[in-house]
């Protein structure tokens, strides 16, 4: 029989109060209480208050049984199922709900109440059992929380890795792109240029030619035209400068590549380049005669600003 001494008991050894009452009150008694505390020690409150009241009813053949009345003699039942002995109908029908066992039998053997010692034994045992899981919980929170801030830091210098790649890729593009436009605006100061002159020329024989007009002399033959060279004769090799097109041989370990580019453009274009038809990235380029190594920090310079032209055979790596 349930009794205040019972709720206190379970109050003093630190259980909320509000989970003691419960179990005292569904159990009918300290054993019975200790086992379903016990039991239903990882559920909140709030589920078990809401699963007790949502049985209280008399259809429902889980709902509590009343508790012995005075001068009434107590019969055990035994779980057929499990062969576990209970005092009260009130324990039985707990285990059937919580084990989900249907088969209990009345039994003649009266199973006497705790003893002082047995009870005390008892909540030592119980105490014992929270202390040792809530040190296991406490561990299990710190090898959680390390494994939360390794995946962390990784994950921050992933992403910071990242971010470094594409702020240096950004920047040997717009290196890329001034120097692009440098070039561009020296070949049109060079265009204003040859124009200037070719107009200044052709004042100069105007102005030859109407005075020789005025003096009765036969103009002046215009200067003759530079020769053009053909493969029967011998071609004069023609400066680095005067190209505009540079024929590149690209050593990679899938083989070799030739390509052609423009002069003006970048190491980073032509890895770009190679990457997209053979797959292989290429982290740097190794000229063999004169000996240089051109890095990620030369991709943002020109093939003719490099002395790559007319031609240049490249190791890539």
């Amino acid at each position: 029989m349930a009794t205040s001494s019972d709720y206190l008991v379970l109050v003093d050894m630190g259980f909320d109060k509000e989970r003691a009452a419960l179990a005292v009150k569904k159990t009918g008694g300290l054993q019975g209480a200790i086992e379903w505390l016990e039991e239903t020690q990882d559920k909140p409150l709030e589920e078990l208050v809401g699963s007790s009241a949502s049985t209280l009813n008399e259809d429902d053949p889980f709902s509590e049984a009343p508790a012995l009345k005075d001068g009434e003699e107590a019969h055990s039942l035994v779980c057929a199922d499990c062969g576990k002995k209970f005092r009260s109908e009130a324990q039985a029908s707990f285990h059937g709900a919580k084990s989900g066992h249907l088969n209990f039998e009345e039994s003649t053997e009266t199973i006497a109440p705790l003893t002082e010692e047995e009870k005390k034994a008892k909540l030592t045992e119980l105490r014992e059992k929270l202390a040792a899981k809530r040190s296991t919980m406490s561990e299990q929170d710190k090898i959680d929380k390390k494994k939360n801030e390794d995946i962390r830091k990784k994950s921050t210098k992933e992403t910071q890795d990242i971010k470094e790649d594409l702020q240096k890729k950004e920047q040997i593009k717009e290196a890329a792109a001034k120097r692009r436009e440098k070039v561009a605006e020296i070949a049109a100061k060079e265009k204003i240029r040859a124009k200037i002159a070719a107009d200044k020329e052709e004042r100069r024989l105007k102005a030859e030619k109407e005075k020789a007009a005025r003096d009765g002399r036969a103009p002046p033959e215009p200067a003759a035209a530079a020769p053009v060279a053909t493969t029967s004769g011998p071609v004069s090799s023609k400066p680095a400068s005067a190209y505009t097109e540079t024929r590149l041989r690209l050593q990679t370990t899938n083989g070799n590549v030739q390509k052609s580019f423009p002069v003006d453009t970048t190491l980073f274009e032509v890895a770009a380049a190679l990457g997209a038809e053979s797959g292989f990235q290429a982290q740097s380029f190794v000229q063999n005669y004169p000996k240089k190594i051109f890095d990620q920090i030369d991709f943002g310079q020109t093939l003719k600003e490099l002395g790559l032209v007319p031609s240049a055979s490249l190791i890539v790596r």
